[in-house]
């Protein structure tokens, strides 16, 4: 799921190009049953990624919301829930950092801050993280879009 590359930033000092981020909520935008606008769980400027039909668990969205699976800031990193097994690796991969919300034991443990990607290798990975994060959220079981 990621290019092997330890990704030495964090999210106060970096931020994505525009087009970068451009591209990544249009890859969010695209996904099947997602609809977008203002967070309803973190600052309104944060782009919000929702389900028209949520169908997922508990644990695949930003609570108190049923439908916000994550969201997109300003700056492109990402708010969002991913499978609990992916966690860990994305951690270990300097990708991602558990969000500080997931120690609380009335919050998922999947809640994570994914990194702004900064290049098209940096999207792919962040897409891919988005990816399952979407599958999680919506039910679908890894198939192919």
């Amino acid at each position: 799921m990621t290019t092997g590359r330890e990704i030495p930033h964090d999210q106060l000092d970096q931020f994505s190009p525009p087009e970068v981020r451009a591209a990544l909520v249009g890859e969010a935008e695209a996904l099947p049953g997602v609809f977008t606008g203002p967070s309803q769980v973190s600052e309104p400027s944060s782009l919000a990624l929702r389900l028209r039909r949520p169908v997922g668990p508990w644990e695949a969205f930003l609570h108190p919301s049923q439908d916000e699976f994550g969201h997109i800031h300003r700056a492109g990193f990402m708010h969002l829930t991913v499978p609990l097994p992916l966690v860990a690796p994305l951690v270990e991969a300097g990708w991602a950092e558990p969000h500080p919300i997931s120690l609380r034991p009335e919050w998922p443990d999947t809640i994570v801050m994914l990194y702004a990607p900064r290049d098209e290798d940096e999207l792919a990975v962040a897409v891919a993280v988005l990816r399952a994060s979407w599958e999680q959220a919506s039910g679908v079981s890894g198939e192919k879009k």
